[in-house]
């Protein structure tokens, strides 16, 4: 790969945070943290350590039920803290890394969600960005005193009016409304407070926010999800979407559809930013990676059913051993080249072509929760990141270290200064909000507008 890219885009790059690790048997490794999920001084050196090599971003998925039956799939998620009394704190121990909270629409109203969300942006200072789920795991919905959980078009259409009426009570209290004029007694200019007065199919909210209005103006919205109704939503209100493609030319195909979507939202195609998530393997040579890869494999507590894997490649691998061979791949009923690139994907992670059915088992369990696993030296690990972003499969990526927190340590000392000097990513931080880190200007106030564009007519 070249050592300078000719792009003038820039890389984004943010840290999904897994605390024991993205891959399955990632916290058992003997140099793992196994409790990063509850240490705050964890929490506190990796959102700094970020801060240092200048990412984009910190971020925190959530989930809304649990089980103890997720510790051999998905420890990380099982238990850990919830988003916004963490990033409160890590709003405190940083001073310009963005920061991610998460949302389910599903089961909270606009109103606490602006109104934590415009909290969180005043203390850390615009550094705050709102990621909205509707909800994948239906246990949910017993936790909240419901039957069941919706229907995927039940749930969009409660995040498309809820999204909406939360950038509205954003925008409730105008920038210049606070006169605090000691001499004449104002403190507020009542003109430039605005009641929001929503009556919808779901929703039914006066206003005024009890908050000022965010320092960015407009939170920054991200989302996920591949649905039709969720491009959607993406394409008219996201400023980034995460996405889960291990495949670059799906990536592709899903990266130029959405920015295709922009155009009728009235929006530019520098307005949103595809990152899809990436889990880096970094060993100092090729050789200490796949060593690495191999180690966290035999950690694996499985019982290798196949049942999953088969349907992912269009085969019933159930009567194959697991040492042998894989089956001749034109027996699949998936049509094009997926199953072929998932067994190059595979082959590059061991190091051998002819894998067999048990590695290309450890490859999708280490990635059947979508993110990429890469897995090689700093100057592969980079010129595969170059590659999707060059190409427009993406436009940086969110980082998910398959363990905690070496894995992350080197790919920040050994991939990030590669990045910068082939002059994708940056050295320094332009700007002091999450906003101004994407490029992103602040947007005038919805109220404000609306009354200059009458006082015109």
């Amino acid at each position: 790969m070249s050592q300078q890219s000719t792009s003038k885009r820039q890389l984004h790059l943010g840290l999904f945070l897994f605390s024991t690790g993205y891959h399955p048997a990632g916290w058992r490794l003997p140099e793992a943290v196994t409790d990063g999920a509850f240490d705050n001084s964890f929490l506190k050196r990796v959102v700094q350590k970020l801060e240092q090599a200048k990412f984009d971003f910190f971020f925190l998925g959530d989930a809304l039920a649990s089980s103890s039956d997720m510790q051999h799939q998905f420890p990380s998620q099982m238990v850990r803290l919830e988003p916004f009394t963490m990033l409160a704190y890590l709003a405190a121990a940083s001073e310009q890394i963005g920061l991610i909270v998460t949302i389910n629409s599903t089961y909270t109203e606009p109103y606490h969600v602006a109104r934590m969300t415009a909290s969180l942006d005043h203390i850390s200072q615009g550094r705050l960005a709102l990621n909205v789920v509707t909800g994948a795991d239906a246990r949910a919905a017993h936790n909240f005193s419901r039957e069941k959980h919706w229907d995927n078009a039940k749930r969009y259409d409660y995040a498309e009016e809820f999204v909406g009426i939360v950038k509205r009570l954003w925008d409730t209290w105008e920038d210049d409304a606070f006169v605090r004029d000691k001499s004449s007694g104002v403190f507020v200019d009542g003109e430039k407070v605005h009641r929001l007065d929503h009556k919808g199919n779901q929703f039914s909210i006066a206003g005024p926010l009890n908050v000022a209005r965010p320092p960015q103006g407009q939170i920054p919205l991200l989302t996920a999800g591949t649905s039709e109704r969720s491009r959607e939503l993406g394409a008219a209100h996201s400023s980034a979407i995460f996405t889960g493609d291990i495949l670059f030319e799906d990536a592709k195909v899903f990266y130029a559809d959405m920015k295709s979507r922009l155009d009728r939202h009235g929006r530019s195609r520098e307005e949103l930013f595809i990152l899809p998530g990436l889990s880096p393997l970094v060993g100092r040579t090729t050789e200490e990676a796949r060593a690495k890869y191999e180690e966290l494999n035999s950690l694996l507590v499985t019982n290798y059913d196949v049942s999953a894997l088969s349907q992912r490649v269009g085969i019933d691998l159930s009567g194959y051993p697991l040492d042998g061979p894989l089956p001749d791949l034109a027996l699949s009923t998936i049509p094009g080249e997926r199953v072929q690139q998932l067994v190059r994907l595979t082959q590059n992670a061991v190091g051998v072509e002819t894998i067999t059915i048990r590695d290309l088992f450890h490859y999708f369990t280490a990635t059947s929760r979508g993110h990429l696993l890469l897995v090689g030296d700093p100057v592969q690990i980079a010129d595969e990141i170059e590659r999707w972003f060059v190409n427009e499969a993406s436009d940086g990526f969110n980082i998910c270290p398959p363990y905690m927190t070496e894995a992350l340590d080197l790919f920040v000392e050994l991939v990030v200064p590669i990045l910068q000097e082939r002059g994708l990513f940056r050295t320094a931080y332009e700007g002091a909000t999450f906003r101004e880190h994407f490029g992103l200007s602040k947007p005038d106030n919805i109220f404000a507008r609306q009354a200059a564009a009458a006082a015109q007519q």
